[in-house]
């Protein structure tokens, strides 16, 4: 009778979960925020001189000190700037005087844009192309798509990136934008033309990676017990991968999708300023260059929150997908 009421309050294997990953999630971010912080610290030199520059009047200088807190107490300084982050007011840019999430707002916005459509896209295609090779293993279409996938998963993003504009916007058709000249306050897909050529990029850059896991976890599904059984009862061979072998190979899958977009996280810094795509990567590139530490500190969060949301949506979905784990013990 203990044991049946032990059970019964047992929580959810996902509920469980997304407390954990949660709670993970936060602390994780509460880290990052202190690295930030911290490295802005220790970089030598005064950081308003940094700003400045050395031909900076003292008043000035001064001036930014305050501004950015410097004549307080470390403590004091990263309460403050937390406090702001976690209020809504992570601070004013240093370049243009405008606060900082106008800035990295839009930018956000337009980068998710990005990240999404590839995503999505790049997911499509990537288990799309892997479960139609799994059916033909050991073939010429599958030793060739396997070699053409390795090849692709050695360029960098920066060299795909130019080949397309090579392809499709200057040299061999030019039927494309080469830069995505997006008017400024203008989203990104206001302006579909302007999306195609980043998104094919990246796109190209993730679907090796999908394909290749969704194609190994295909052929183990299909040479299973059940999938044997469901061929010896007659069934067409698109009923015995759609309905038998995709289900019970979608985990591993999903893994490496959610891997794929948090490589696209990283990609989108290179591949926006190769087409000057205004969206957080280049507004990051942008910050540095103009040593605008608010702004720089924002986008480093708004990414590791990215990170951090995305790895919590992929072990739900990945506990989904895996029947015996998600029934409540």
């Amino acid at each position: 009778m203990s044991s049946r009421r032990s059970g019964a309050r047992a929580p959810h294997p996902i509920v469980k979960l997304l407390v954990q990953r949660v709670a993970l999630g936060v602390v994780t971010l509460w880290v990052v925020s202190v690295v930030i912080f911290a490295a802005t610290q220790v970089l030598p030199g005064n950081a308003a001189i940094a700003i400045l520059g050395h031909s900076a009047t003292p008043s000035a200088v001064h001036a930014l000190e305050r501004q950015l807190h410097l004549n307080r107490s470390v403590f004091v300084q990263y309460g403050s700037w937390i406090s702001g982050i976690v209020g809504g007011h992570p601070g004013t840019s240093l370049v243009n005087g405008l606060p900082v999430w106008n800035i990295v707002g839009p930018a956000a916005a337009n980068s998710a844009t990005l990240v999404g459509l590839s995503g999505v896209i790049g997911s499509v295609v990537g288990v799309t192309l892997g479960a139609v090779v799994a059916l033909r293993k050991d073939s010429l279409l599958d030793h060739t798509s396997s070699v053409i996938a390795l090849a692709v998963t050695a360029l960098p993003e920066f060299v795909v990136a130019i080949a397309m504009i090579i392809m499709f916007a200057t040299v061999v058709w030019d039927v494309l934008p080469a830069v995505s000249m997006v008017p400024p306050g203008t989203a990104a897909w206001a302006e579909p033309r302007e999306l195609i050529l980043p998104v094919a990029t990246l796109v190209v850059v993730i679907v090796p990676y999908i394909f290749r896991m969704t194609r190994a976890a295909t052929v183990e599904a299909l040479a299973s017990d059940y999938a044997e059984m469901a061929r010896l009862k007659g069934l067409p061979t698109w009923r015995v991968l759609a309905v038998h072998a995709l289900p019970n190979a979608i985990a591993p899958v999903v893994q490496v999708i959610g891997l794929s977009f948090l490589y696209l996280a990283g990609g989108i810094v290179v591949v926006e300023f190769v087409f000057a795509f205004p969206g957080i990567g280049s507004s990051l590139v942008s910050a540095v260059d103009n040593r605008d530490v608010p702004t720089i500190q924002m986008i480093v969060l708004v990414l590791a929150g990215f990170y951090v949301f995305v790895n919590i949506v992929t072990d739900v979905v990945a506990l989904l997908a895996t029947p015996r784990r998600r029934q409540p013990r």
